[in-house]
């Protein structure tokens, strides 16, 4: 028989990530698998989340009730524990103001209520992840900007998140774009942070997982000279180190390469 060749078929992972993503939210899952290196692959587990509708479909803004009920019992640790039976490394969840409406504290207490649930893997929250970052880099003041869909009051409680974590909170806002996930182009939010960010941020923070934003980080980057972290691009970074995996992650910001250079 003549030698032949195989066409990939994502069998030859190396290493796999979960996510808990809203059930209608593709966002987590397409900018991570995204950003993610040769041999990683990400697999999605679905919480519901009773702001999104059919085809991904959300209010203007969402309520908030929703958000705290995506963190309560059953849905989301019945999702954790069956991504776990997974031969995955570290699960993710994919989901921003778990942390802007529980607080960092609460937050960890939900990380720790999972890990009941997910045995010997790690779970990995956005936020914290970010708070992380933030560490990793050095970085002391932030400008914070929110998808469309985030009311000012819901991104009053992200800047009071990282100003409990010892960040000063320089500018926080929802971006002025459409409030649809679907509308959003990484032509526009480059222009929103470039427009908004003032001087004396050390970072450009963005919310929300389903909000469009992991392909403008490294152009941010070159035109403003400093870092910006991303929730799916930080909650790769958190995942991956919670993995105990250093690979190479080009193009995705500093955060990313300074994980790289970290090594683990």
């Amino acid at each position: 028989m003549s030698a032949r060749s195989w066409q990939p078929d994502g069998w030859d992972a190396q290493v796999r990530i979960g996510v808990l993503a809203p059930h209608a939210d593709v966002g987590p899952e397409s900018e991570l698998q995204a950003m993610a290196p040769p041999g990683v692959r990400i697999h999605g587990a679905r919480v519901l989340f009773t702001a999104m509708g059919p085809g991904g479909a959300m209010d203007p803004t969402i309520p908030h009730a929703p958000i705290r009920a995506f963190a309560a019992p059953p849905h989301i640790d019945e999702a954790a524990e069956l991504i776990a039976a997974a031969p995955v490394a570290a699960i993710g969840i994919g989901f921003t103001t778990t942390a802007y409406v529980l607080g960092a504290v609460d937050e960890r207490a939900l990380i720790e209520r999972l890990e009941t649930r997910t045995g010997d893997v790690p779970v990995v929250s956005t936020c914290l992840s970010i708070v992380a970052g933030l560490r990793e880099l050095g970085i002391s003041r932030i400008a914070l900007f929110d998808p469309p869909w985030f009311d000012a009051e819901l991104t009053g409680l992200g800047r009071d998140m990282y100003a409990d974590q010892g960040f000063e909170v320089v500018y926080a806002a929802p971006c002025a774009l459409p409030s649809a996930q679907s509308a959003i182009r990484p032509a526009d939010l480059f222009d929103q942070i470039g427009a908004h960010t003032p001087d004396s941020a050390d970072a450009v923070v963005v919310g929300g997982n389903g909000f469009r934003a992991a392909g403008v980080i490294d152009a941010v980057e070159h035109a403003l000279g400093r870092p910006m972290l991303t929730p799916n691009q930080a909650l790769l970074w958190g995942t991956l180190r919670a993995a105990d995996v250093g690979v190479a992650v080009p193009a995705y910001g500093r955060l990313l390469e300074e994980r790289v250079r970290a090594g683990s």
